[in-house]
């Protein structure tokens, strides 16, 4: 089924998560992203269509799958096993795979069947103050999609969380998401044009703008909005950048933010899915960043008066 703005294709539905907003939450991820980030985390995430991943390690090298695939398209010689040119998605590797080493990425699911899901762990939400949480990917790539799905959670008494890029329609937002939503955790990754651009494929300006609007009415209509900025060696995790994004957040009266510590344990899904690791070989983006370092970012907030 192809993605549209009211079936997005969803990664996963993950339910005992306490790193996605408060209490325990259960976080839906969905596929497709406006940006293209060269750190992204989830690089799963970032088209809206459909891909297999091959996970050399649970493979038991069995053949199986190569027995069943009517296009000839995967072959241990190759560097990333299958041939995305040849391969046409029909998913009978997947099926045959006895280990779990081939999986579909990206599944149709209804607003329906995901409320039936985390429905089970409403109990955990009510006693830990959790809810849900819409991550991906960018849920605001699908306003109508979301919008729904947010409006049947707050109906059944779930608190809601959004993690956006900010890089949206934002009559569109206001109409379709920002009225079910109780809090936004919006990202801020590089504040220079042309830095975002570079990095992370798309101009800023419509982020900034988007961010500077909802933080003059979040106050007044009861909602959170928290930016946070991922630190990303060489990257955004500098001084200049930093300081930049806390005095844009100074301007708007904004005390208080998120510096995420950069994860380097995402490199591997990019040959799962078929892509060149576009950091092989740069040592400083294959481990975390030291404590040092992370000390000396929050103190450039700190400087500035903004809690992280």
């Amino acid at each position: 089924m192809t993605p549209s703005a009211s079936e997005p294709l969803i990664l996963d539905v993950k339910g005992n998560s306490l790193d996605d907003g408060p209490g325990i939450r259960s976080v839906v991820f969905f596929k497709g992203c406006p940006l293209s980030c060269v750190w992204c985390h989830n690089p799963e995430s970032k088209r809206t269509g459909p891909e297999i991943s091959f996970d050399p390690k649970p493979c038991v090298g069995c053949g199986t799958c190569r027995d069943v695939c009517p296009e000839e398209a995967l072959s241990p010689d190759n560097p990333y096993y299958i041939d995305r040119d040849r391969c046409t998605l029909c998913y009978a590797c997947v099926e045959a795979c006895p280990s779990g080493a081939l999986s579909r990425v990206g599944e149709p699911m209804t607003v329906p069947a995901i409320m039936e899901k985390i429905m089970a762990d409403k109990p955990f939400f009510d006693t830990s103050g959790g809810g849900l949480t819409l991550s991906g990917g960018e849920p605001t790539l699908f306003m109508e999609f979301t919008g729904r799905l947010l409006a049947a959670a707050r109906g059944a008494g779930i608190h809601t969380l959004l993690e956006t890029c900010g890089f949206f329609d934002r009559d569109r937002f206001l109409e379709q998401v920002y009225p079910h939503v109780d809090a936004i955790y919006y990202d801020l990754k590089l504040y220079d044009p042309a830095a975002h651009q570079k990095d992370c494929g798309v101009p800023n300006k419509k982020i900034l703008d988007n961010f500077r609007h909802l933080a003059a009415r979040v106050e007044q209509d009861g909602k959170t909005l928290l930016p946070r900025t991922p630190l990303i060696p060489e990257i955004t995790a500098t001084a200049t950048n930093l300081r930049q994004i806390a005095d844009f957040l100074k301007e708007l009266g904004r005390r208080q933010a998120a510096l995420l510590a950069y994860n380097p344990l995402w490199h591997d899904k990019t040959a799962q899915i078929g892509q060149a690791d576009p950091w092989a070989g740069k040592a400083v983006m294959k481990t975390f960043l030291d404590k040092e370092t992370l000390r000396k970012c929050h103190a450039i907030f700190a400087e500035k008066g903004i809690e992280t």
